[in-house]
């Protein structure tokens, strides 16, 4: 539970590079992440050039944590692995999650930036990777090294929380 309540949304990195192996540890926690009949629909893009940072900020103007991190990690869901039809984008969001995590427990920074189900942003991010269609970039993690530092948190709300039929405690 400590490790959940640590991963935070980190937007300000160090100008240091993280280096491939640390980047690979991420990409298999990503990897082994639950699917939708072990279907594994995942694709993953190490994005360390800054040139590729700049266009990725002019089609998506929430990605501004980028432009500080040195390096993004895209998750992309690959329909042509689909054998669940329609649970390509739950199996890619438990791999993106993993990967924060393991981001958290290496001491780097992450945040998730949302592209999929944005089909702008979708089109644009597989031109910029020059993906085929089959290929859908889901979400993109900003890494690196913290430059800003943020306590655990813990937002458990009881009142949220149901037995057995809606509003029973």
């Amino acid at each position: 539970m400590d490790l959940i309540c640590a991963r935070r949304s980190i937007r300000k990195f160090k100008d240091t590079p993280v280096k491939r192996d640390i980047l690979e540890e991420v990409i298999k926690a990503g990897m082994n992440a639950p699917s939708a009949m072990n279907q594994q629909p995942w694709q993953f893009v190490i994005m360390e050039d800054r040139s590729c940072h700049q266009r990725i900020l002019e089609v998506h103007p929430n990605a501004v944590p980028l432009t500080a991190a040195p390096v993004g990690l895209l998750v992309c869901g690959d329909l042509s692995r689909e054998t669940a039809k329609g649970y390509w984008s739950i199996d890619c969001a438990a791999a993106t999650e993993n990967m924060l995590l393991k981001i958290t427990e290496l001491g780097l920074g992450g945040c998730w930036l949302g592209i999929y189900p944005r089909q702008q942003r979708v089109d644009a991010l597989r031109d910029i990777i020059g993906a085929p269609e089959h290929i859908v970039p889901f979400a993109l993690i900003a890494v690196g090294y913290p430059d800003e530092s943020k306590g655990p948190k813990d937002i458990f709300d009881p009142e949220r929380v149901h037995a057995d039929r809606w509003g029973q405690k």
